[in-house]
């Protein structure tokens, strides 16, 4: 069963303990294993920090990485995160992963729509093929 569930013997050993000892009951989640670090307090000044921009904090660009808003996080409040705690933590509070807030301000639409029309179709895909290949022929190597 554990190699099924791509889970270690121990776990489902001690689930088999626990469903003993307490019925289906006792194989409910009982909430994370730790208390989220940032209060709710805590959560509201950092949005309020997000909401500054980059630049405002000294970078030159308009992005926030998860790496940069670890660098604000133990900046503000003394407390170090992972990477992955810092994408967990803005998900759970509604942030969404490489959506941006808005267009860039110098992007041209119609320079994009004419790209599109006219390149875009020449553009080779690798992924693409016009034709299969026999296997008679050599592929030529990748450069």
């Amino acid at each position: 069963m554990a190699r099924d569930l791509r889970i270690s013997l121990r776990s489902v050993q001690r689930w088999k303990r626990d469903w003993r000892a307490g019925g289906d009951g006792a194989l409910r989640s009982h909430g994370p294993a730790s208390l989220p670090r940032l209060g709710e307090r805590q959560l509201a000044a950092l949005e309020q920090e997000l909401r500054k921009e980059p630049v405002w904090h000294g970078w030159s660009d308009q992005r926030w990485t998860l790496s940069r808003v670890k660098t604000v996080i133990g900046g503000r409040f003394h407390l170090t995160y992972t990477l992955q705690g810092v994408r967990k933590l803005l998900l759970r509070n509604g942030y969404s992963c490489q959506v941006p807030a808005r267009r860039a301000l110098e992007r041209d639409e119609a320079a994009v729509t004419g790209w599109v029309k006219e390149a875009w179709p020449s553009v080779e895909d690798p992924r693409r093929r016009s034709a299969p290949v026999s296997s008679s022929k050599t592929r030529p190597a990748c450069r």
